[in-house]
């Protein structure tokens, strides 16, 4: 499977100068469980910035979740560094009104992002059994980018695989538990497809790793996953009124990849470099 790392591929944002992403990873071809590999370490958790002032600004909220990093070295396949983070550290730092004074001047992404809490984020390329995607107009009463369109995701859970901090109990090993976490990233996808667009998950095929997206906007990872439906359009808008997260969004559609091209504008950037990975996706598969 072809692996390209794309550091210097970029969306421009309509409103803005400055592009609205970043393609840190681009899989085209696609790569299966077997083919992305985890270290799950503390090694790879944020680090806390200096300044005191700034690091005490972070609010105090809850949860875990897993932040992001590279392994350079893995050349056939991909390798990601993970460490753990929370939703407070989320808020303090990537959201946090002074997020850009958390970054550091760097050329490389982990050294430049080390002081953010950068939690992985997921979203999924659904394609229906009559060729459209579908795509969600989230709620007003979100916190992030409310009334922007997005593919269904959300981030993996750690904690459902019993991963709550670095301390291995019992009789796992470390190679067990960076197996659970990397297969976490792939069952986790899944979960959220079916929760936020009401689907049975006898309906979807195997996700397909395709790279990683950061929204240039808060340095916002989330990796991509394309998964195939057996259902039609059609179906899939009956079922959506009984999703089990439908709160989170107030319509679903479902569209060919031409009509998708005019909505990206109006994506959260990280989703807009998914759109991206999608292309790259669609672009190998003509070519091969």
């Amino acid at each position: 499977m072809e692996t390209t790392k794309c550091p210097s591929e970029t969306g421009n944002h309509d409103d803005h100068d400055l592009p609205a992403f970043k393609l840190l990873l681009s899989c085209p071809s696609g790569l299966s469980p077997s083919e992305v590999s985890v270290v799950f370490d503390q090694t790879h958790d944020r680090i806390p910035h200096p300044d005191a002032g700034l690091e005490s600004s972070i609010a105090e909220y809850g949860g875990h979740s897993l932040c992001r990093g590279l392994d350079p070295s893995q050349k056939t396949r991909v390798c990601l560094q993970l460490g753990l983070t929370d939703y407070r550290t989320f808020v303090g730092t990537n959201l946090n009104p002074l997020w850009e004074r958390f970054l550091v001047s760097s050329e490389d992404d982990w050294i430049r992002c080390r002081h953010t809490s950068n939690p992985l984020g997921n979203g999924a390329i659904v394609e229906t059994s009559d060729g459209e995607i579908v795509l969600l107009q989230r709620s007003n009463n979100v916190g992030e980018f409310p009334g922007h369109f997005v593919f269904p995701g959300g981030h993996p859970e750690p904690q459902e695989v019993g991963v709550i901090s670095h301390q291995i109990d019992g009789e796992l090993t470390r190679e067990m538990v960076n197996r659970m976490v990397s297969q976490e990233m792939f069952d986790s996808i899944t979960r959220e497809v079916v929760e936020e667009i009401g689907v049975p998950v006898s309906t979807l095929g195997n996700p397909i790793f395709i790279g990683i997206s950061q929204r240039v906007l808060n340095v916002r990872p989330t990796a991509f996953f394309f998964i195939k439906c057996s259902l039609r359009s059609v179906e899939i808008q009956r079922l959506y009124c009984n999703a089990q997260d439908g709160y989170e969004s107030t319509h679903l559609y479902t569209m060919p990849m031409s009509n998708l091209r005019n909505i990206t504008s109006k994506m959260p950037g990280c989703h807009q470099g998914g759109f991206a990975l999608y292309k790259l996706m669609i672009d190998d598969a003509k070519e091969n």
